[in-house]
């Protein structure tokens, strides 16, 4: 008889390895976000299609960690590697995955290195098994707080000064808070106790940390929303309505007009994204608030007439949320800057015409850069002698937000910093001469 052949092992095929999909869909989501800069939120859908939720979840989370900590995993690789791999190679962009998972996400080193390897599949995998080995064996602890980008801290510097990057770099180590904005401000102190909170203002509570938000009293009957505190000063300075109209523009997912309705204005609220505004007709749903939902495109939309009051929460970089959003921090740069700063300016100008002789408009961006914020108004009020600031006043605003000289709020990372910090904001009430 024929002796036996001794045969190695079929290798299990990638997609076999337990695993080995989710890290593949988060390698996808971070070229997305890095190379071709896509927002994180977006490109999330078209990087995990046809994992299940949990694993959708993962791919998510893997990601966000990676762009929370990329300067600092960099430099681990870095110190590893005889030869600096290019920012763009797939062994860097493997080896952060892996590593995001051992140091930030509990994974153990074995399973992270079994997952990463099929990644560089006809790659260098001994160099990437070489570098993680190297690494992890040196058992390193990642800075606290993060880096931040160097390109962001310059930038950031020359607006600011040197003190706002290190508060930046404090708030990104801080898991951002939950506020949540009520219905009826009258019940703030009820709702404070219900869900053992802390109120800065009227019609305001901020969540205890590591709260299921759908489970909470309140929620199903729709007595509240989820809205940072920041968030919400833009519809605050626009005061009661007494039945008058106001335009809420690029409204969804609807914060802002669920604000507005609270307050007695009948609100007509105008965004571009379909997708987004059944988020906003979702909320209103659970609310029992009104308003009319309108999918336009403000460049060519306008109303049948002129309004009392507009709130234009303009399209923005998000710099502000860059704690929630990571990704802003590695997408945007001067060139998007200008972009949206071109279109925002387009905007407020044309939204201006809409307005009552008399009336107010309130421009907001949940963004750190002076571009988006006092550089437009200092431009808009240039170009248009018959509109003037009409400063903020303390008492509108929550404890511990204050208006600056000029009469504008700029909610920096310092702000709120012993409660947990809030979004970064810049806002703007302008008023229309009468005649």
């Amino acid at each position: 008889m024929p002796r036996p052949q001794n045969r190695r092992p079929t290798p299990p095929r990638a997609d076999d390895v337990p695993g080995f999909p989710a890290r593949r869909a988060a390698l996808r989501l971070l070229d997305a976000v890095l190379r071709r800069g896509d927002p994180l939120e977006l490109a999330l859908h078209g990087a995990a299609q046809g994992l299940p939720a949990a694993d959708r979840a993962l791919v998510h989370a893997i990601a966000a960690e990676v762009l929370r900590h990329l300067p600092d995993l960099d430099a681990l690789i870095d110190g590893a590697t005889k030869q600096i791999l290019p920012d763009d190679a797939k062994a860097r962009m493997v080896l952060r995955i892996a590593l995001a998972q051992v140091l930030r996400m509990d994974t153990p080193a074995h399973a992270a290195i079994a997952t990463a390897l099929p990644l560089v599949d006809g790659g260098p995998r001994k160099l990437v098994h070489g570098v993680f080995g190297t690494v992890t064996r040196s058992e390193p602890v990642l800075p606290d707080p993060p880096t931040l980008p160097a390109e962001v801290v310059e930038r950031w510097t020359g607006q600011w000064g040197e003190a706002m990057p290190q508060a930046a770099a404090r708030a990104y180590a801080v898991r951002p808070p939950v506020d949540i904005s009520l219905r009826d401000a009258g019940e703030t102190a009820k709702w404070t106790e219900a869900l053992q909170g802390a109120s800065f203002a009227p019609g305001h509570v901020r969540l205890p940390e590591g709260v299921a938000i759908p489970e909470l009293p309140g929620f199903a009957e729709g007595a509240w929303w989820v809205q940072d505190i920041a968030a919400s000063c833009a519809a605050r300075l626009l005061g009661a309505g007494d039945g008058r109209t106001v335009l809420d523009l690029c409204a969804a997912p609807g914060g802002k007009t669920m604000q507005l309705a609270a307050a007695g204005w009948r609100v007509l609220s105008v965004d571009q994204s379909k997708k987004r505004l059944e988020r906003l007709s979702e909320n209103l749903a659970r609310t029992g608030l009104s308003a009319d939902v309108i999918a336009a495109d403000l460049r060519q939309w306008q109303p049948d007439g002129p309004v009392d009051a507009i709130l234009l929460d303009a399209p923005c970089t998000a710099t502000g949320i860059y704690r929630r959003h990571p990704d802003v921090l590695h997408r945007i740069g001067p060139r998007q800057i200008a972009e949206l700063a071109e279109l925002q300016g387009e905007l407020l100008a044309r939204a201006a015409g809409w307005l009552k002789p008399g009336g107010r408009i309130v421009y907001a961006t949940c963004s750190l850069e002076r571009a988006e914020g006092e550089e437009q108004i200092e431009r808009f009020l240039a170009d248009h002698p018959d509109f003037a600031l009409a400063p903020a006043d303390a008492a509108e605003l929550p404890a511990g937000m204050t208006p600056i000289a000029q009469g504008w709020l700029r909610s920096l990372p310092n702000m709120l910093a012993d409660q947990g910090g809030a979004d970064g904001f810049f806002i703007a009430r302008l008023a229309k001469a009468a005649n």
